[in-house]
């Protein structure tokens, strides 16, 4: 992990840059799904700063020293927040982690696995006995990362969204 990294809760003053660099990153996805066919995602995408007001969840940012932002992440302390298909919301003694980004001018410097773990460490604390997430085949980078981190393969939290498949991942605390 790169240590020059600084982690903190989104600002408001960076909830638009922080949707922007989303839509732009998840846009670029080869076989993700463009804005045209799921207009709802990236408008949430693009107004990632409404998660800041959903209880028990937190917006983190990796800035640069410069204000640039690296990435981002939401953390949920409560999985019946966490928003997605599947059975994800119906888990217990669980911390969710969804919408993970990086600028693709910070790739490289360890900003999606710091915002990992800071989510892991989050849960940690809350004394969660585990840490759910959910990826595409679109999201190789990332797949391979949570799985180096110690995700696992959650078949039981899958779903569709739409007509692109969403797989469930488990981290055991």
């Amino acid at each position: 992990m790169n240590t020059n990294l600084t982690l903190r809760e989104i600002r408001r003053d960076e909830f638009a840059r922080l949707g922007a660099l989303l839509v732009e990153v998840y846009s670029q996805l080869s076989g993700f799904p463009t804005p045209a066919e799921q207009p709802g995602y990236y408008d949430m995408l693009a107004n990632i700063g409404r998660f800041t007001e959903k209880p028990d969840t937190k917006v983190l940012v990796a800035p640069s020293a410069d204000g640039e932002l690296f990435g981002g992440v939401v953390y949920f302390g409560d999985m019946a927040q966490y928003g997605s298909g599947g059975t994800a919301t119906a888990e217990r003694n669980a911390s969710g982690i969804r919408l993970l980004a990086v600028s693709p001018r910070a790739r490289g410097l360890g900003v999606g696995k710091a915002l990992t773990q800071a989510c892991i460490a989050l849960a940690r604390a809350r004394h969660h006995e585990q840490v759910l997430l959910h990826t595409t085949r679109a999201m190789q980078i990332a797949w391979a990362m949570y799985e180096r981190i110690g995700f696992v393969r959650a078949a039981e939290l899958d779903f569709q969204q739409g007509e692109l498949s969403v797989f469930g991942f488990r981290l055991r605390l």
